[in-house]
């Protein structure tokens, strides 16, 4: 098939207005639009703006009127409890519009908050599209998020009401959120009415009479009852939801999120980016808890008529590294998105690829990696042992869907190994110097998006415009920033090198870690790696690298570390200053899979440094402390 991208995008940049009036035509609207874009509007303009809309009626009530009332919408897979459970969507319609008048029976209403503070349950999905129902703003924090990270959410947003989950499941035990969210609560100056909790079988919690709601009580009393709710009209331009960034310093941001560009933007991407046609199954293996649960657990696939899986596990661990393999076979799944972190812990665990030919993957056609810059060497092992194709994209939780892929939908383009593809229609890509001066093709960058930014970026920060302008804006007038540091080929591929921050500056040469990790996971013993840049006297800032070898490799870690050192010298030349490699049991990442290297480079340097509110689990951080002790690195 020849592709049909670059016609595409021509289109779109011939005439914005024209191609996204054209994809709002599958988005079921109750007042049209009065224009495409008013430019005029908001910081940078806004989509769609006078008409009304509701994301809830068109995720399940349209399709359950349309047909699909019996075909499965969502698939719960929890490899820790060995459960599953199928909601049709006429099932999940009848739940959603039961929680729905739980919520509105106390007193939330359009344009109030609610906090959502879940483990991967069906429940959080049904809790998210009951707020959308409603024209309420759901803010979802990841679940057993740290009591005061969860206070300062609370205050930002000052929630009309939590719904909360008595606990979460992690492979070696369970995480009691209900103290957590009391605690919260208590450290908040602003306080939640009611909470709605969830009871898990594995951990019930006391409720506080008064304030709390048992969820199934309430929601079964609901249905019984027979309550009908139906959806809240909005403003195409009203908040959907907001979503905080990480917050691992200061003060979170809340990215808005509005209803019905996103709405445009996720069913367009679901066919002509992923491929994925109605009814078929589309897991992406992230949490409700990021971005990537937002759009492609709950929304686009629901949208576009999908059955979503909502997978609680890990890729390895859950019994072990075949898990993602028994998920595909037993949901026949035609596309997987995950993070390129989890396919190097799979890689990892399983070099040879034993697990993946226990299980029948004839349903499964592509995968997909974003969340961390996916070097080629697991791409490459992906695409020998699926025999699939493998493609990275890239995007971030203040856009909501990709800025660049290879797009399926559209026909596949060659493969650029190390590049997430190129622009998808609705993004002018430019790289600048810090002049704000385009470079010429192949030389590294600040990568920018022209504005305006495409329906279902964000609008602003949630109540923070002039820090939204600050952010993004201010560095490079008409550009959005995307803080991300990159190349632009002379095809219009884009390479996201690092993030600006991971740009070392060794003797003058400014240099990508991202370039060097590329070289360190080509060791055939490496399984995943980091590289960051510490303080150097002589040289401002020299890199190290840290490796995290293979299963089974019982080699001298002294050997491997020389041939890596060499590797780099070799690739990426003198240069680089590349002398020093440490071997370490794992990586600290974020539960998302991000690997925290701005952390690992503060502990390098003996620089004062904040536990991570995202981690995974803190004690990874003694380990590096220890390595670099042992190693004498560090003041």
């Amino acid at each position: 098939m020849v592709s049909r991208y670059h016609q595409v995008y021509a289109d779109w940049k011939r005439d914005p207005e024209a191609f996204w009036s054209q994809a709002a035509r599958d988005i079921d609207w109750f007042t049209p639009f009065d224009k495409v874009f008013d430019a005029d509007a908001g910081v940078y303009g806004s989509w769609f703006p006078g008409a009304t809309c509701n994301t809830c009626y068109n995720a399940l009530d349209r399709h359950v009127a349309n047909g699909r009332a019996d075909q499965t919408a969502v698939i719960h897979d929890s490899a820790i409890t060995g459960t599953k459970q199928r909601l049709t969507f006429g099932e999940l319609l009848r739940e959603v519009v039961a929680l729905s008048a739980v919520l509105a029976n106390h007193g939330v209403s359009k344009g109030d908050r609610v906090i959502i503070y879940m483990p991967m349950i069906t429940e959080a999905v049904v809790s998210m599209l009951a707020c959308a129902r409603l024209g309420a703003i759901h803010s979802v924090v990841f679940g057993g998020f740290a009591a005061r990270e969860l206070a300062t959410r609370i205050n930002d947003a000052r929630p009309k009401l939590v719904i909360a989950a008595s606990c979460g499941l992690e492979p070696n035990r369970i995480v009691a959120y209900k103290p957590l969210l009391d605690e919260a609560i208590a450290l908040s100056e602003h306080r939640p009415q009611h909470c709605v909790v969830f009871q898990r079988e594995q951990l019930a919690c006391d409720l506080i009479e008064g304030r709390d709601i048992d969820y199934a009580e309430a929601v079964a009393r609901e249905k019984e009852a027979g309550t009908q709710v139906p959806c809240v009209p909005v403003a195409s331009t009203d908040p959907l939801y907001v979503l905080y960034t990480s917050g691992t310093t200061g003060q979170p941001k809340g990215v808005v999120r509005d209803n019905g560009g996103h709405m445009v933007m996720l069913k367009w991407s679901m066919e002509n980016e992923f491929g994925i046609r109605p009814g078929e199954v589309f897991w992406a293996a992230s949490d409700v808890g990021w971005v990537v649960g937002h759009s492609y657990i709950v929304y686009a696939p629901l949208l576009h008529g999908c059955t979503t899986v909502v997978f609680e596990g890990k890729p390895v661990g859950t019994p072990d590294a075949g898990t993602y393999w028994r998920v595909i076979s037993d949901h026949g799944v035609v596309a997987l998105f995950t993070a390129p972190t989890a396919f190097r812990a799979i890689k990892g665990q399983d070099p040879q690829g034993e697990f993946i030919g226990k299980y029948d993957l004839s349903t499964f056609r592509t995968l997909f990696l974003a969340g961390e810059r996916a070097d080629p060497e697991t791409i490459k092992w992906a695409e020998q042992r699926l025999g699939i194709p493998v493609i990275d994209h890239w995007w971030q939780t203040e856009t909501g869907a990709p800025i660049t892929q290879n797009p399926v939908g559209l026909g596949m383009l060659p493969v650029k190994y190390g590049s997430p593809g190129v622009p998808m229609p609705g993004y002018d890509i430019r790289v600048l110097d810090e002049a704000g001066h385009e470079v010429p093709p192949g030389t590294l960058g600040n990568v920018v998006l022209k504005l305006p930014l495409p329906p279902g970026c964000l609008p602003t920060l949630w109540e923070a415009e002039d820090r939204f302008r600050k952010s993004y804006l201010d560095a490079f007038p008409g550009f959005y920033n995307t803080a991300d540091a990159g190349i632009l080929d002379e095809d219009g591929y884009l390479f996201v090198m690092a993030r600006t921050d991971d740009i070392i500056n060794v003797a003058g040469h400014r240099l990508s870690t991202g370039a060097m990790e590329e070289v360190l996971a080509a060791h055939p013993d490496v399984a995943e790696c980091a590289v960051i840049g510490i303080s150097d006297t002589l040289k401002g800032q020299s890199p190290l690298g840290f490796v995290v070898l293979n299963a089974g490799v019982a080699r001298d870690t002294v050997a491997i570390e020389q041939e890596v050192v060499t590797l780099v010298r070799e690739r990426i030349g003198p240069v680089a200053a590349f002398k020093t490699v440490l071997t370490i049991k794992r990586l600290p990442k974020t539960r998302s899979g991000k690997v925290l290297r701005a952390t690992m480079q503060k502990i390098a340097d003996r620089q004062e440094w904040k536990m991570p509110a995202t981690i995974d689990d803190p004690a990874v951080l003694d380990e590096i402390d220890a390595v670099l002790k042992s190693r004498g690195i560090g003041h």
